[in-house]
């Protein structure tokens, strides 16, 4: 199936960010400029673990990465999304049959050349339906666009699949400086807000060891975080915590809570310093 030359509409817009750009971007900047001071660092980071809850939940923690990316605005061209299947089932990955997915920001474009590489991998298919109504990947975007200059994203919805056979899909297109990895997922769901703080540590410690065995209960994008375990360590890469919270934090009652954190991944020679 050939990619259409059509744009992917907004399916959360309005619900879990602001549908007006003035205002959405207003929410994006806000967050940014409540994080902490940038951290010096002579090379992006590689890859990012972000949460994908509503704006008013998860944003200032999803922000604490992203404004990692801000030195680096002009280097970044390409970022590779996995994000776990919340609506729908899907066996493998699934591409979207679209050109550009669209926000109140503006429109995306699919990478056209890194799409049809991951193609060529078994457990890589294009689904319209498991890209329309999903919001993990949607909700990362108005960050990227409001930071990056001039970018391109290949955006996959990860279904039932083995975490080595995403690992494998990652490599392919590991890339160099010019591109990013995201994996979108949230952390444990619907505990009390103590229970989860310890559950969710237990899991950080387990990704901060690259250990591969995440489960659903540990985090919704599970399978993607396993398979960057295993590719970044393949590859090399050092581990930062950056921020962790709890919908509590924000908004959320504390009887039944979702963990948010963010992790970034960086190249040993260039680890950021004073990151906590």
């Amino acid at each position: 199936m050939h990619q259409r030359a059509t744009t992917r509409q907004p399916a959360v817009s309005g619900l879990f960010y602001p549908s007006d750009p003035t205002t959405l971007a207003a929410q994006i900047t806000a967050f940014l400029r409540r994080t902490p001071p940038v951290p010096r660092s002579d090379v992006p980071p590689k890859a990012l673990i972000v949460p994908h809850a509503g704006y008013v939940y998860s944003g200032p923690i999803a922000a604490q990465a992203y404004r990692l990316l801000i030195p680096f605005a002009d280097r970044i061209r390409r970022v590779v999304l996995f994000g776990p299947a919340h609506r729908v089932p899907v066996l493998g990955l699934a591409l979207p049959e679209t050109s550009a997915f669209r926000t109140p920001l503006g429109d995306v474009p699919v990478d056209v050349a890194a799409s049809a590489v991951a193609l060529q991998h078994p457990d890589v298919e294009r689904s319209e339906r498991a890209h329309l109504l999903e919001h993990a990947l949607e909700v990362q975007l108005p960050f990227l666009q409001q930071i990056l200059d001039d970018f391109a994203i290949v955006p996959f919805v990860v279904g039932w699949v083995e975490p080595h056979k995403v690992a494998e899909v990652m490599t392919r297109l590991w890339g160099g400086p010019e591109t990013l990895i995201v994996v979108s997922s949230d952390l444990s769901h619907y505990h009390p807000d103590v229970e989860a703080r310890a559950l969710d540590q237990r899991t950080l410690q387990r990704i901060l060891a690259f250990d591969p065995t995440l489960e659903p209960d540990d985090a919704c994008g599970s399978t993607a975080i396993d398979a960057l375990l295993i590719a970044a360590k393949q590859h090399g890469l050092t581990p930062e915590l950056i921020a962790y919270g709890t919908s509590a934090d924000t908004e959320g009652p504390r009887d039944r809570v979702v963990g948010y954190a963010s992790v970034a991944w960086f190249p040993a020679h260039g680890a950021a310093t004073h990151l906590h």
